[in-house]
């Protein structure tokens, strides 16, 4: 597997994955040095997630092989589908997957996502409207909803 680290308005990404494709995107805490050089197998990646932050990119177009279950692999097909700037409760993704008594399996997979922003696990809220958990921190979550909102609030502060 080859590895990259890059720069992002969330902090820095750490990006692996092989010809096979991307295995996980992740926002990490820690400030790791930076990539002088992006191996092959990653450069689209990086190249798309540049656009994404930019604001040129709402799909991704990417070769994806996360590891994980047949169950969460069906969740994160279904992530998939949530379009940009949209959102839809864990109760609707469930509902998505065909059993509306899977709810907590179905968040449980979503947590588990080791494609951040590119598989949109952050597109799914509670059905109160609250942001509930985000692995990447509920920070980091509010970010990417209000960078794929069509309204920009304006922070205060």
């Amino acid at each position: 597997m080859h590895t990259c680290y890059i720069e992002t308005p969330l902090g820095h990404a750490k990006i692996v994955g092989n010809e096979n494709g991307i295995a996980s995107v992740s926002i990490l805490d820690t400030q790791e040095e930076l990539s002088d050089t992006i191996p092959e197998s990653l450069l689209d990646c990086v190249i798309q997630l540049k656009e994404y932050f930019n604001e040129t990119r709402q799909t991704f177009d990417l070769k994806l092989n996360p590891e994980g279950t047949t169950f969460q692999k069906k969740v994160w097909n279904q992530l998939e589908t949530i379009p940009f700037g949209k959102s839809i409760s864990y109760l609707q993704l469930s509902k998505q997957l065909g059993d509306v008594k899977a709810i907590r399996a179905a968040a449980s997979a979503n947590g588990k996502n080791p494609l951040w922003i590119i598989v949109p696990c952050h597109r799914v809220i509670g059905s109160n409207g609250s942001l509930t958990g985000y692995a990447g921190g509920l920070h980091r979550k509010q970010w990417l909803l209000n960078h794929e909102s069509d309204y920009k609030q304006q922070s205060l502060f």
